[in-house]
């Protein structure tokens, strides 16, 4: 899952796969205290979807994502 494509999905999209994700997370967590995991690379891979879904929430609610002007980009980058 990349960060571009969950920028396209709508906040309840998000919101339904970070709480699939996080169900996921408590099972494998589980899982993995009482005996080992086929692919232990999972819980890795799910904290990191989390993250990069907690993000575009993120920006989307400190107006992240909306264009800069050229202008004002290139006034920031000469200071």
């Amino acid at each position: 899952m990349k960060a571009n494509e969950i920028r396209e999905w709508d906040d309840f999209e998000v919101g339904e796969r970070l709480k699939e994700l996080k169900e996921e997370q408590f099972r494998l967590r589980f899982r993995s205290a009482t005996m080992d995991l086929e692919n232990p690379k999972l819980l890795h891979s799910i904290r990191r979807d989390i993250a990069r879904l907690n993000t575009v929430l993120r920006e989307r609610e400190m107006g992240a994502g909306k264009d800069v002007p050229v202008a004002v980009a290139q006034d920031t980058e000469e200071s």
